[in-house]
């Protein structure tokens, strides 16, 4: 088995371990007990999983997103066509198992993400907003400014939409509300 395959196998095994357990409870052991490998051959991929945990978030945020919003390959998005990636990447991450079940049973795992810095994969959804946005303002299709600012912006107001949606959810409010003043939000925010 080459490196990449192997490592996916061993990156499986934990998302199924926390998926089981939770993170607390989940130990590099485990990971390779489930992954029917030595200790060690974990411990050479990653020392402690902290570092395994941040190659399973990197690894399923970005496939997330990847699937979700488009690639700016030289079209110009407009207001909209960014704003509906955007919707559906939230929607996504919303209904994504390993993501659901880190916020039911470790949510602090997502606080450095929220509070402290960046990670892995807030600086590819970072890439991919300011790709769209930079081809839509070449083409005229979104306002001037500062394109690095401009999606940051975007993605903390999508934290709130990811994290907090179900606070604000109830008889009057829907998910699907919700998402359609999200899709507001980014349109409007980027419209010349």
């Amino acid at each position: 088995m080459s490196e990449a395959p192997a490592r996916d196998g061993y990156l499986d095994a934990a998302r199924a371990c926390i998926l089981d357990v939770g993170w607390r409870r989940t130990t590099l052991t485990e990971v390779a007990r489930r992954a029917g490998v030595s200790r060690m051959t974990i411990y050479r991929a990653w020392s402690d999983m902290p570092q395994l945990l941040g190659d399973l978030m990197t690894r399923e945020w970005g496939e997330l997103v990847a699937a979700t919003t488009e690639e700016y390959d030289g079209s110009a998005p407009d207001p909209a066509t960014i704003a509906e990636g955007v919707v559906r990447a939230v929607r996504a991450l919303r209904e994504n198992e390993l993501f659901v079940r880190i916020l039911e049973l470790d949510p602090e795992l997502i606080l450095p993400y929220v509070l402290a810095r960046r990670g892995r994969s807030q600086e590819l959804v970072l890439g991919v907003l300011v790709t769209g946005i930079r081809a839509g303002q070449d083409a005229g299709t979104v306002r001037a400014g500062d394109a690095t600012a401009m999606a940051r912006s975007v993605l903390l107001a999508a934290h709130g939409f990811a994290l907090s949606a179900q606070t604000m959810l109830d008889d009057d409010v829907t998910e699907d509300v919700l998402d359609a003043e999200l899709r507001l939000l980014v349109e409007r925010n980027l419209a010349p």
